[in-house]
């Protein structure tokens, strides 16, 4: 059943976004930055943690779920440290994973074979 949620969830949210892409006129940058900007916002109402417990990856994974990370280092960082945590507490929170993303895609260069796009 965690499968299903995290299918219908995930799916959902970048059914939303194919949506915005498709009959709007907003780029593709405006459309991520406002999924990173609405899961901070629907983390700080307190309506993000009960969808990324029911629907685990599917809500954890998209970029809402990136928003969401942000919103709760923050919010952990200002309860340890006070008003400088609002600065460090997201960058501390996202640091593992933006940290893997650019060693696996430093790896991904220097094995694959770069070529003429043309």
């Amino acid at each position: 059943m965690n499968y299903l949620w995290a299918f219908v969830i995930g799916g959902a949210i970048c059914v939303v976004g194919q949506l915005l892409l498709d009959y709007t006129a907003l780029s593709p940058a405006r459309i991520l930055t406002g999924y990173v900007v609405a899961g901070v916002i629907l983390s700080a109402a307190g309506l993000y943690q009960p969808l990324a417990d029911l629907a685990g990856a599917g809500a954890s994974v998209p970029l809402l779920g990136f928003g969401h990370l942000l919103a709760q280092g923050v919010r952990s960082a200002v309860d340890e440290t006070g008003l400088p945590g609002a600065f460090t507490g997201g960058l501390c929170a996202a640091s593992g994973g933006v940290t893997a993303s650019l060693v696996f895609a430093l790896l991904a260069a220097l094995a694959g074979k770069s070529r003429d796009q043309s």
